[in-house]
């Protein structure tokens, strides 16, 4: 993959400030490594003003769109509690392989770590952390379908996981689909954090942040979208 480039910044106020994350950028510093991450350039970018960046939330590294930050402790405690109550609305949009027999469903599974992965367990499993969500196909393609996921847990790699364990892996999901590292017409993960609305943690408003797809997954669309008829 190449170079990531910077970040975009979405929505930016004397709280909080929202980043389009390109795909390949680590939400955060990768321990040992000087790679860059969202957190390092967004302080960088932040500190002529004397202002932080404090991490709210994540989303994967090869994983674009929507990332929150928070500019105090008093801001980044209000919205982790947040998250942690699962109330923002966390919506992605995902290209999938196959045709879903369900055009809307939810998906429940339970999650355990196994190493560097997420592995199903049984739902007697007391150890397996529960992880749902609700789909809908937006668009059918050849041979996939463009997914809008909206997250009710917030685990590492659900979508991938879950859509992988129904037969439906994420298009360039290696981690958790060995066959696609034949895949070639996208350099990561089909995943795309699309949307996110939150209550801002001093007026208590609904904020709305939307992320439109980038350049590689638009591509990755018009590859495997049908003809469009004269």
């Amino acid at each position: 993959m190449k170079k990531p480039r910077d970040f975009f910044v979405l929505y930016e106020d004397a709280s909080v400030v929202a980043l389009d994350k390109p795909a390949g950028l680590p939400a955060v510093p990768i321990k040992g490594s000087d790679t860059p991450s969202a957190l390092s350039l967004l302080s960088a970018h932040l500190r002529p003003k004397h202002q932080r960046a404090l991490v709210v939330h994540r989303i994967d590294r090869f994983t674009s769109g929507v990332l929150l930050f928070a500019k105090t402790e008093r801001d980044r405690d209000a919205l982790v509690r947040q998250f942690l109550a699962h109330t923002p609305v966390r919506q992605y949009l995902a290209v999938v392989r196959g045709r879903l027999a369900e055009r809307e469903g939810t998906l429940v599974h339970y999650l355990r770590r196994d190493g560097m992965f997420q592995k199903l367990t049984t739902a007697k499993d007391r150890e397996g952390a529960r992880a749902e969500l609700h789909y809908a196909v937006e668009r059918p393609l050849r041979g996939a379908s463009l997914v809008r996921v909206a997250l009710v847990t917030g685990l590492q790699n659900q979508i991938r996981v879950q859509f992988s364990a129904i037969g439906h892996p994420v298009i360039g999901d290696r981690k958790y689909h060995a066959e696609e590292s034949a895949e070639r017409r996208i350099a990561r993960v089909a995943l795309h954090a699309a949307h996110l609305e939150f209550l801002h943690p001093r007026s208590g408003k609904g904020v709305s942040v939307d992320c439109k797809l980038p350049a590689d997954l638009q591509s990755l669309l018009r590859a495997v979208s049908y003809p469009s008829r004269a």
